[in-house]
């Protein structure tokens, strides 16, 4: 796939086949990610990739608790509403799904230093602002593949939890889930704001 087609096809993915991605293709697509920019050279990213049903049920449990109350709220959201609502209200009934039903769960983690969570200056940020390329590369080269990924960005303790439980080092921090494998031939059309460049360019001055 050309890169422009798949910047443009490039979605996130809810509803998944029950169809394993070879491991290959999975290491070609992590491959992808490992070329994006890195602060330091080193490329400190790994990545914990969760197949088994047992294994998905230990690192996704903490998701439950953290959705149970949103659900509340979105009883009361207008699914006829603005295209963010319609959103929610496709998304946020399968946080556990579009991750367990995807072939593999790819939890990426990052090695953190004192100050990614509370920066003194821009340098501080660099380690979470890298594996945030691995992740938009990621996505683009599964889309390449003709697959689709989903993502969750853990709330609370959700994400140390997670890294406890796949037994990570402590300096290496979870910045989100990506279930990934191959879309589902029906998933619900999600109403997308477009924009064009001439919209958004601001020449000399805004």
């Amino acid at each position: 796939m050309e890169l422009y087609e798949a910047i443009y096809k490039r979605r996130i993915i809810r509803d998944f086949k029950n169809q394993i991605i070879p491991e290959d293709i999975l290491e070609k697509i992590i491959n992808a990610g490992l070329q994006a920019p890195t602060h330091d050279h080193l490329r400190n990213w790994e990545f914990v990739i969760i197949r088994d049903k047992k294994d998905k049920e230990k690192v996704l449990q903490f998701i439950k608790k953290g959705v149970e109350p949103q659900l509340e709220i979105l009883k009361q959201t207008l699914v006829e509403g603005t295209p963010q609502q319609k959103m929610y209200a496709i998304a946020m009934p399968r946080q556990y799904s579009m991750l367990y039903n995807a072939s593999h769960i790819i939890l990426p983690f990052f090695k953190s230093n004192s100050g990614v969570m509370h920066p003194s200056s821009v340098s501080s940020l660099n380690p979470i602002t890298s594996i945030w390329c691995v992740i938009e590369n990621i996505f683009l080269a599964a889309t390449a593949e003709g697959l689709g990924c989903s993502m969750r960005i853990p709330v609370g303790e959700e994400g140390l939890n997670v890294a406890k439980t796949v037994n990570a080092p402590d300096n290496y921090l979870m910045p989100c889930y990506i279930g990934i494998g191959y879309p589902a031939d029906e998933t619900p059309a999600v109403q997308q704001v477009e924009y064009t460049a001439k919209q958004k360019i601001h020449y000399g001055s805004w």
